[in-house]
């Protein structure tokens, strides 16, 4: 039975794709059958594998409206323990089509109980806000997975989100679970960093993963190839920032 975590943030521009398309390289690298699955209507995760969201018979809203069911829609990468759920533009109607649906918000977890059983991990990319969508993401997760960066008005933003969450807890996910913090796009040398992270420590103390992501030019440049960090730059510090986070991630899911 598959784990199931949302990589979720309110605020866009953290590096939530970024940290859905490289965590999943990684633990699939690790041996891990892992599903993503792309939930976010930009489509940017399914673009980062190399995935034309033009030409998909089958999406993520086909899974969510109820046309097809998830096993339908999984395509298998070329990458290593690695299938996915794509995403496009139609999902942008799926806000306005799943408000007449009975039970709307577990659209996603009834259709990912089909293929759980086929995999060790499921990942979900969000979109940077809470709808319908994401709300479907987070109902069908055990936890979820928030990257944050490292700026001013960080911890406001978390407060919001947390709070966006307990409500959703409280509504339809008592089980739903904080699996970590990550630090994104972090240099040591800004005395604002350590201000984020001594801030984090301070409320988060045991959810803040000790590894963080770097900003890195090779980590921007690789969606442009259709490729995650590992199979672009290999030996660059990014890969090996998600590769460690990947490890760090394992050990706390007993993987």
């Amino acid at each position: 039975m598959a784990k199931i975590i949302s990589i979720f943030n309110q605020k866009g521009g953290v590096g939530k794709t970024t940290t859905a398309i490289n965590l999943s390289a990684a633990v699939g690298l690790k041996g891990k059958k892992t599903l993503l699955v792309d939930i976010d209507q930009q489509g940017n995760t399914t673009s980062g594998y190399g995935i034309n969201k033009r030409a998909l018979n089958r999406s993520s809203y086909d899974v969510l409206i109820g046309k097809c069911c998830a096993g339908d829609a999984i395509l298998h990468t070329k990458f290593k323990n690695i299938d996915m759920i794509p995403s496009n533009r139609q999902l942008a109607g799926a806000e306005v089509e799943l408000i007449e649906v009975e039970h709307r918000e577990s659209q996603l977890k009834k259709a990912l109980s089909l293929v759980e059983e086929q995999y060790d991990f499921i990942f979900i990319d969000c979109p940077p806000s809470i709808g319908l969508v994401s709300i479907n993401g987070l109902c069908a997760s055990d936890t979820f997975l928030v990257p944050l960066q490292c700026e001013y008005l960080a911890m406001e933003g978390l407060s919001q989100l947390m709070q966006s969450v307990r409500e959703i807890k409280r509504l339809y996910n008592p089980s739903l679970e904080l699996q970590g913090i990550v630090l994104t796009m972090f240099d040591g040398r800004l005395n604002l960093t350590q201000q984020v992270v001594s801030e984090v420590k301070k409320y988060f103390a045991d959810k803040l993963y000790s590894t963080v992501i770097p900003r890195s030019v090779r980590i921007s440049e690789a969606p442009s190839y259709g490729v995650p960090i590992q199979y672009y730059d290999a030996k660059g510090k990014g890969a090996e920032a998600y590769n460690a986070l990947a490890k760090e991630f394992l050990k706390k899911n007993r993987g």
